[in-house]
């Protein structure tokens, strides 16, 4: 699959934002994200801040988290960095009250690595739980898809996890 990134934006060596702040790094988008989030995902949909630049994070078909090309080693820090994330047509970004930058999703930005299935016919419910620890229940809010691999044709299913980020449901 293409890889998905902010698409139409200056590249990681733009000039610094407006108002002559020091372009975001990692470290200070984690820092605000602390400060912005306190339990679950933050409200993105709230924050419509000035567009910063794209900063060196890939998120891998598998899950992965990279930085700088090295993977994040530390998980927490990938859940909290997912909490701040938000797609914008085919773009990806991580979104605080006061920046926004993008990054690049090689597929989904979550992994459904596993699911629980309760009740019967008609009242049945499947929940899915993400490598990250997001939980969605398919139904309306949160829709069941599948898709065809473009090399492959084999397919590859996908569940809305929350604002339009899916998951690929891992098999």
């Amino acid at each position: 699959m293409t890889k998905k990134k902010a698409g139409g934006n200056p590249g990681p060596n733009a000039a610094a934002p407006p108002g002559g702040r020091a372009a975001p790094t990692a470290d200070s988008l984690a820092a605000a994200a602390r400060r912005a989030v306190n339990r679950g995902p933050a409200p993105v949909h709230l924050w419509d801040p000035p567009y910063c630049g794209d900063l060196d994070i890939r998120i891998a078909r598998d899950g992965t988290w990279f930085y700088l090309g090295t993977p994040i080693g530390r998980p927490e820090l990938a859940k909290l960095f997912s909490s701040i994330l938000k797609r914008e047509g085919d773009a990806f970004f991580l979104v605080t009250p006061v920046e926004k930058v993008g990054i690049v999703v090689d597929d989904a930005p979550f992994v459904a690595v596993d699911f629980s299935v309760d009740g019967a016919g008609e009242a049945q419910r499947i929940t899915f739980e993400t490598s990250l620890g997001d939980r969605a229940t398919a139904g309306p809010d949160h829709p069941i898809r599948v898709a065809r691999e473009a090399e492959t044709g084999e397919p590859a299913p996908y569940v809305e996890i929350r604002d339009g980020l899916e998951a690929l449901i891992d098999r």
